[in-house]
């Protein structure tokens, strides 16, 4: 029965060294896959929040993204409405399907008219509808958020930017134009009491006041 203790003992030992290998190994590196879900925070959270109650998230101001607003009348459309275009720096726009964690240099922009939420957008432009811009002058203005919400800032505040426009009212409808053709209406001829009578004028002319229409 001796011949059997020998395979044995030695599948022992080789237990015993693979076990012993892994176990001193200082190379050796534990699972990373949780490490790699679980990236180093960006920035700080700090108690400030936005109006919807959504924190700040501050960077350093190297770090920190920019973003730029510019707002114009539609001038390929009639509809009144407003082109927006952003200019970012340091930043770029997630897709829709980015998972919902603050990443250096990313997230989407929030805009709004007089302080309230319009849209969120993940590009630079966009078409603000006349509908929401009334006759007078309004506010417009975008913030830059991450992925998780939080808003991105610096010691100052968050990073946004406002534009000013004013809305008037639309022009007037153009009054109708006569027609060019003739009239066809007789005019009875004046009565020989009217012509011979001292000092009457018949009038055939005359100024009008000019047509001051225009935008408010």
């Amino acid at each position: 029965m001796s011949w059997n203790r020998t395979p044995l003992a030695a599948l022992a030992v080789c237990v015993l060294l693979l076990t012993g290998t892994m176990g001193c190994d200082s190379n050796a590196t534990p699972d990373q896959g949780q490490n790699a879900a679980s990236p180093a925070p960006v920035g700080k959270v700090v108690d400030d929040t936005d109006d919807e109650g959504r924190h700040y998230r501050e960077v350093g101001e190297g770090e920190a993204p920019e973003v730029g607003i510019e707002v114009q009348p539609d001038v390929d459309g009639d509809d009144g409405s407003w082109d927006v275009r952003l200019s970012v720096r340091r930043f770029r726009f997630s897709p829709a399907d980015a998972g919902e964690r603050a990443v250096a240099g990313r997230g989407l922009a929030y805009l709004y008219v007089d302080d309230r939420l319009v849209t969120k957008l993940r590009t630079p432009e966009y078409r603000l509808p006349a509908g929401l811009v009334p006759r007078g002058t309004h506010q417009v203005t975008v913030r830059l958020y991450a992925d998780d919400g939080t808003v991105w800032a610096v010691e100052d505040g968050p990073v946004q930017s406002t534009a000013d426009i004013t809305a008037s009212e639309p022009d007037p409808e153009p009054a109708p134009t006569p027609s060019s053709e003739p009239k066809s209406t007789l005019t009875p001829p004046p009565s020989p009491a009217a012509l011979s009578a001292p000092g009457t004028r018949l009038r055939t002319g005359g100024r009008c006041s000019p047509d001051r229409a225009g935008k408010a």
